[in-house]
């Protein structure tokens, strides 16, 4: 049974990891700067100015041509989570969405050939969010928690709207070191949203992503934090600088410093559900 805490309203808001809202200003303003300078070269006439908007064009044309035979792929070969098709990750995107106060995405799970990852999109007004299948086998492993987490991390970036954001902020996003700041920024806000949603899922979902969903269980997330102090030195950290994502370890340091609870069983589905329905 779901206690009412787990039922509760998310204020997302309150989540949002400082950086990003720095680096979203600063990438509003370089972005601005940068679309004001365009359109001033375009309407001068010159020369340098159509042939920047020829390649602005085109960039446009093959980026929706590149996303849309993406997501056809995905739609097309991927499965589409229902009430009958692993209704359990179905009840824990409606139950996580409802929290943040959303409609809930499109789910695909798609095997991705052992690859462990999943990642939220948009286009054309839609949102999808993708599982990898061997990121839903953890399920079966009684990794549901870490499932759940994963889940709301993405569902977290579909609430505060950063892909729409990256589009609009794209000239910002080109601008060396700037856009992979603003994204690692975004991962935090995510960690802290999947958080929220799945207080006990969020070291074991970021775990499972450093060493596999067959040793994951074996690892020691303190001593995996404490390579945050170990593992220093200019390429360690110029790797996460033109990174769009943060260190992993920096990341599991934040879970490990938070007081854990004891664990309890499944609240979204029973272990039968993970079964074929019947036909």
């Amino acid at each position: 049974m779901q206690s009412d805490s787990e039922d509760a309203p998310i204020d997302v808001d309150a989540l949002v990891h400082a950086k990003e809202k720095f680096y979203f200003g600063l990438c509003i303003v370089v972005s601005v700067l940068l679309y004001a300078f365009l359109v001033r070269l375009i309407a001068t006439g010159e020369a340098a100015g159509g042939v920047i908007l020829v390649y602005v064009i085109l960039g446009v044309v093959i980026y929706f041509l590149v996303k849309g035979l993406g997501l056809g792929y995905i739609r097309g070969n991927g499965v589409r989570v229902t009430g009958r098709q692993f209704p359990e990750v179905h009840a824990m995107v409606e139950q996580h969405s409802r929290r943040l106060g959303m409609e809930a995405p499109a789910v695909f799970v798609l095997q991705a050939g052992g690859v462990l990852n999943a990642f939220a999109t948009r286009f054309l007004g839609r949102n999808f969010v993708v599982v990898y299948s061997d990121i839903l086998g953890l399920a079966t492993q009684k990794g549901e928690r870490a499932v759940s987490f994963v889940v709301g991390h993405e569902l977290g970036h579909i609430r505060r709207k950063h892909m729409s954001r990256r589009a609009l902020l794209y000239p910002a996003m080109l601008v060396p070191f700037l856009g992979s700041a603003y994204s690692r920024a975004c991962e935090y806000t995510c960690d802290q949203i999947g958080g929220a949603l799945e207080p006990d899922g969020g070291l074991d979902g970021l775990l499972v992503l450093a060493a596999g969903r067959d040793l994951y269980t074996k690892m020691s997330s303190t001593e995996f934090s404490r390579q945050t102090e170990t593992e220093r030195g200019f390429f360690v950290r110029f790797a996460e600088i033109v990174s769009s994502h943060p260190h992993l370890t920096k990341r599991v340091a934040v879970f490990d410093s938070r007081p854990r609870r004891e664990p309890e069983l499944p609240r979204y589905a029973s272990p039968e559900t993970f079964a074929p329905p019947a036909t």
